[in-house]
């Protein structure tokens, strides 16, 4: 699992914030004036960091003031920064991109948000995203949870994606798991009625988990058999895609002889 995937949270990196220039303490979680947590919160990645190469640096300097910001508290006004208004979907943990870049290729009428911690993999997609020219892609460095609480506003949100998020297998670790039932209600909160989730893992002990959490999530409805509902994938009327790209991360699970669970929940009034 500590390979570099190329589409999750796998290989994140923890972003600090610049030092606090508070002068009175914070309640733990809350944020000083300089947007840095006192008392961090248990987060779903790993601390992992890697310098860019020059190629990497000098395409970020060119792309990143346009398609890039870091995680804030203000509240994201997506029409304006794509320039369009248009189904808005989030990628949780989009890594170095793979799945993003062909996601968003083959619906160029959808805005996609990725959201990673880990800058040399998304230095990875920046590139990708110059050099082919991908209009409709938007990157957010930091924490996820974050954009879901301050940045994204109820009811926003087409879809949500989440491939392959760090399985945390050992029990003790479990409470680092990002798909727990707050984040199952958060994303539930934050999608439009008929929006979807969908998620993918090659983790049976996180699937049997997921599948669990998400069920007891009472504003999601299963689509796909899963998660309870019909056999297969939803159909063509579906608001977004569900093919996704075989990543070198996927491949190397394949070949361990992993099974791939793919979880699709759609929201309900």
């Amino acid at each position: 699992m500590d390979a570099v995937n190329d589409a999750a949270n796998h290989t994140a990196e923890s972003v600090p914030g610049p030092p606090s220039t508070a002068t009175a303490p914070l309640e733990a979680g809350r944020r000083s004036p300089t947007g840095s947590r006192l008392y961090p919160r248990v987060t779903s990645f790993r601390s992992r960091r890697g310098a860019l190469t020059p190629n990497q640096r000098q395409s970020w300097e060119r792309m990143w003031p346009s398609i890039g910001r870091e995680v804030g508290d203000e509240p994201l006004d997506a029409e304006a920064w794509f320039g369009r208004r248009a189904p808005l979907v989030i990628e949780i943990g989009c890594g170095t991109g793979t799945a993003t870049a062909a996601m968003a290729q083959a619906e160029p009428h959808v805005d996609l948000i990725g959201i990673e911690v880990y800058q040399p993999g998304l230095a990875q997609l920046v590139q990708r995203i110059e050099r082919d020219g991908i209009g409709n892609i938007r990157l957010l460095r930091g924490d996820a949870v974050d954009v879901l609480e301050h940045m994204i506003a109820p009811d926003s949100l087409t879809g949500v994606r989440v491939f392959f998020p760090d399985p945390w297998p050992k029990s003790r670790h479990h409470k680092r798991r990002l798909l727990q039932p707050a984040t199952f209600a958060l994303i539930a909160d934050r999608l439009i009625t008929g929006g979807v989730l969908h998620v993918a893992t090659d983790h049976a002990g996180y699937a049997g988990h997921i599948a669990e959490v998400g069920a007891a999530q009472p504003r999601l409805i299963g689509l796909n058999e899963a998660t309870g509902g019909a056999g297969g994938a939803p159909g063509a009327d579906a608001p977004i895609g569900f093919e996704r790209p075989v990543t070198k991360f996927e491949g190397k699970a394949h070949r361990a002889g992993s099974a791939i669970t793919e979880f699709i929940w759609g929201k309900i009034k």
